[in-house]
């Protein structure tokens, strides 16, 4: 059966990918972006797809499709660059943009798809975070817009589902890079990757000690579907790479693979960043057998390519 299928923060890292492989999979797709932090560049390839209608919108404003079958709403800045610089819109789409999705699946009666994030655990106390784990995560912070705006997002999705059977599911994603990641999003793969092509200093903030788990997209998208599609499991499940890094080990793992010769400089550590982040898989592994493939050296290879075809094509 052919779904209708609408995807909101399309142009997105994630969401680019996310509309090639739906459209693979012979869905009608509707990408939805405001180009707040997506890219025309990652969608441009979809563009004379028969299947791909782009719609220029903000989910911070009413949308009234007709009809769809799902909804993915991946609408959110995600690096900490991107939702510090208006804050305040980040809450929005987090809240009342989330609110608008929300109305728009119990309207259609679409089941939706709600891409929540592992920074809902906050600096955890126990590693790795399992769904069951509820959190430390700081309400004034500078990360607070987007850590506490998806903890909301979560809560209204329960709450629609309560109050008016909306069928939704939930996805914690913790760290995902590779193609389409923006050159300037401030995350620290594409830092790292960026800063090494160019031969600059690769600068890690702390002592390098803090520890991360990194996803490649490839792996990712797969568990989105798989969720999206289960009978009755409503979540929220961890989606990402259980094996774990500490930032100065991805430092040397791009240095290693770009053969540059930056050098490694510290500087101090921002607010409320995390020491450390693990997602415990148990549940996507037993509930739809999903598990990441890929090694991190694996997906930084094909990574490092696309930052190489995108600074060289950027060069005047």
């Amino acid at each position: 059966m052919e779904l209708k299928t609408l995807v909101t923060g399309g142009a997105g890292f994630i969401g680019s990918h996310l509309c090639h492989t739906l459209l693979e999979q012979g869905a009608e797709v509707y990408c939805v972006d405001n180009f707040l932090t997506g890219s025309k560049r990652n969608i441009e390839p979809l563009r004379s797809h028969p299947k791909f209608h782009f719609i220029h919108h903000d989910i911070i404003e009413p949308y009234f499709p007709e009809w769809l079958d799902r909804i993915y709403n991946l609408a959110c800045p995600a690096s900490p660059p991107a939702y510090q610089y208006n804050a305040i819109r980040t809450i929005k789409a987090n809240t009342i943009g989330m609110i608008n999705v929300l109305g728009m699946a119990r309207r259609l009666k679409a089941r939706i798809l709600q891409a929540s994030t592992s920074e809902v655990y906050g600096d955890p106390k126990i590693n790795p975070q399992s769904e069951h784990y509820w959190g430390n995560v700081n309400c004034t912070g500078i990360r607070s817009c987007y850590d506490e705006g998806k903890r909301v997002a979560e809560t209204l999705c329960f709450d629609y589902h309560r109050s008016h059977q909306v069928d939704i599911r939930v996805v914690r994603i913790f760290n995902t890079y590779g193609p389409h990641m923006d050159p300037n999003d401030g995350r620290v793969v594409s830092n790292f990757i960026v800063q090494a092509l160019k031969g600059e200093d690769i600068t890690i903030y702390g002592n390098g000690q803090q520890t991360r788990s990194f996803c490649y997209v490839e792996d990712l998208v797969p568990g989105l579907l798989k969720m999206m599609e289960q009978p009755s499991e409503i979540g929220p499940i961890n989606l990402g790479n259980d094996q774990e890094f500490t930032i100065l080990e991805l430092a040397e793992k791009v240095l290693k693979l770009t053969k540059s010769k930056s050098k490694l400089v510290f500087r101090p550590l921002p607010g409320d960043d995390p020491t450390q982040r693990r997602p415990d898989l148990n549940r996507a592994r037993k509930l739809f057998n999903w598990a990441p493939r890929f090694t991190l050296e694996q997906g930084l290879v094909p990574t490092i390519e696309y930052f190489q075809h995108i600074l060289k094509s950027s060069t005047p």
